[in-house]
């Protein structure tokens, strides 16, 4: 444990961020995700989105202002949902989908908040660490543009992740989808889900009736894993799977409104890890889908090599043990990997 906090602590004072979320008894308190920072004065939320200045909570971000940019994407895009979702099958068609094939010429609003709630050694967008050098979106911009661009079908928020600017996110997907009418436009999340029960309760119903999906990145099975990988505890990201399969998975069966993906850290996250994630969704059901992604080197862990090919293939089976509907992701990844 030294070892881990040491190698966290490194890598988010380069950022000036709080090596841990911050417990100070009588701090300012945050309850968007998780960590649940309780900032005393002068202290930063371990998103970097937040401090206290003289008792003062401060906020980068707000229901009606977020740190983002956004881009259109094209359809079919790189989403790892986009193997059974509406944009890349036309599952759903007519009414989640504005073809009975592919969408191609129309477009996903990727939305890339700045700031997250986890600081993933490996993370793949590591940009969204430098929040004082995002832009300010404002929600009355993003609705309009949802509005305005006809070909425009989906909002996918990912980032970092979207926990720290779920008020924003929130909002701002309900105004679009109210100004968008009976329009297609699908919802959709690709976060880490360690975020607050209630908001992403209210993220996953937005999901629900837009014909979305919720994508969890399920890191680690193993809490020491998660520990080392990605600097914080992910166990609530667990227990909002189960929330939402609960509450909604059953009532859309067809057209899945929940996945999961797990990123194959190079002999970290191996056959063991995935087969305990693997058995947890299959314990909801083994229907829901999960996709495998293969590695490549990024940010501090830039020593490492692609996913070898044979880990690959012994967490493939690993998780076709327990579930139906595995899928590869970044398979081109293994035309270099050892």
């Amino acid at each position: 444990m030294p070892y881990i906090l040491e190698a966290h602590a490194k890598v988010r004072g380069r950022y000036g961020l709080p090596p841990q979320p911050p417990k100070a008894e009588d701090g300012l308190a945050c309850t968007l995700c998780s960590n649940e920072c309780r900032m005393g004065d002068g202290d930063m939320g371990f998103c970097g989105l937040r401090w206290n200045e003289g008792g003062k909570l401060i906020q980068l971000t707000s229901p009606k202002i977020a740190v983002a940019y956004t881009y259109r994407d094209p359809h079919p895009t790189n989403c790892c949902a986009a193997w059974f979702c509406p944009a890349g099958t036309g599952a759903g068609y007519p009414r989640y989908a504005v073809k009975p094939g592919v969408e191609s010429g129309y477009y996903n609003l990727a939305v890339f908040f700045y700031g997250c709630n986890f600081n993933c050694l490996f993370c793949q967008n590591s940009s969204h660490k430098y929040t004082s050098e995002g832009k300010r979106i404002t929600l009355e911009d993003f609705v309009a543009t949802v509005e305005r661009d006809k070909r425009i079908t989906c909002i996918c928020y990912f980032g970092g992740s979207p926990e720290p600017h779920l008020p924003f996110a929130l909002e701002a997907s309900r105004q679009a989808l109210e100004a968008c009418g009976s329009r297609v436009m699908r919802v959709c999340w690709e976060w880490n889900g360690c975020g607050n029960p209630s908001l992403v309760d209210k993220a996953a119903e937005l999901s629900y009736v837009s014909g979305g999906n919720v994508k969890f990145d399920l890191k680690a099975y193993t809490p020491a894993l998660s520990l080392a990988l990605s600097g914080v505890p992910n166990r609530r990201a667990y227990e909002n799977f189960e929330m939402i399969y609960r509450k909604y998975y059953e009532d859309r069966k067809t057209l899945p409104v929940l996945t999961a993906t797990t990123l194959l850290v190079p002999f970290y996250v191996d056959a063991k890890e995935v087969a305990g994630i693997a058995e947890f969704i299959a314990s909801l059901n083994p229907e829901i889908p999960y996709s495998l992604l293969v590695f490549h080197p990024d940010y501090y862990m830039r020593d490492l090599p692609i996913t070898p090919r044979k880990q690959v293939e012994e967490c493939y089976n690993a998780a076709r043990k327990h579930l139906k509907n595995i899928h590869i992701g970044n398979i081109h990844l293994l035309a270099w990997a050892p």
